[in-house]
């Protein structure tokens, strides 16, 4: 597996400006069961989004030392890239993700639990979406901090949430939770995926509270449903 570069951590500092650094506060949940989520197939998903209309102005990179050649794409209600994963940390601090597991560790996400707190990447399966650039606007496409993510992968489904924001070059990263679901390596500095990570981020959805888990599954199940049917 190829690791994130030190490169990677100076370009993610100007994402990590935007919001107010947090006292960092474990917190105990469940960690999600790696297996199929929801009633929608991977091959269904997949069927759905196998030609890219781009929306972004350029392509995005999937690691600083990695040429651009992944678009975001758009649907009828969401949008999806296809990319590698590499394993965020970020958020409150855990016996999993730390300084001392994380070299790129932050103990803040760009979203918050509803206790003002940041998110925990090793219970909670979060995406993490571009800063806002010239690549792309997420927010212009009813993209937001707690939306519905289904990310596939392996013939996999896990439905996650929108929890931060990163490099404005680079795209494909999700936390620790996400991976693990994914049968994916959560190691931050070691595992992650190369390749074979879709992600489509359903429009205008906004799971509440942000932290719940059940509640992304749930939403999630129902916009892919719609997905399929809008597509």
């Amino acid at each position: 597996m190829r690791t994130r570069t030190l490169t990677l951590a100076a370009a993610a500092g100007a994402a990590l400006l935007a919001t107010a650094a947090l006292p960092a506060n474990a917190s105990g949940t469940a960690v999600p069961r790696s297996t199929q989520e929801g009633s929608v197939s991977a091959a269904d998903l997949l069927a759905k989004v196998t030609s890219c209309s781009q929306i972004s102005n350029g392509k995005y990179r999937t690691d600083e030392e990695t040429s651009a050649t992944v678009p975001v794409c758009g649907k009828n209600g969401a949008v999806f890239w296809k990319a590698d994963m590499d394993v965020d940390c970020d958020g409150q601090v855990t016996s999993k993700c730390n300084g001392d597991t994380d070299p790129w560790f932050q103990d803040d996400t760009a979203f918050h639990q509803s206790d003002g707190k940041p998110l925990r990447a090793d219970s909670l399966p979060y995406v993490v979406v571009p800063s806002t650039s010239s690549i792309w606007k997420y927010t212009s496409y009813g993209i937001k901090g707690g939306g519905v993510v289904a990310v596939i992968y392996n013939g996999k489904v896990e439905y996650a949430v929108v929890g931060d924001t990163g490099p404005t070059e680079i795209i494909g990263e999700a936390s620790y939770a996400t991976a693990q679901a994914l049968g994916i390596d959560p190691n931050p500095e070691t595992g992650g995926a190369d390749s074979g990570v879709t992600y489509i981020l359903f429009k205008n959805s906004q799971v509440s509270p942000i932290q719940s888990h059940s509640a992304a599954v749930s939403l999630g199940d129902s916009l892919a449903k719609q997905f399929l049917q809008n597509n």
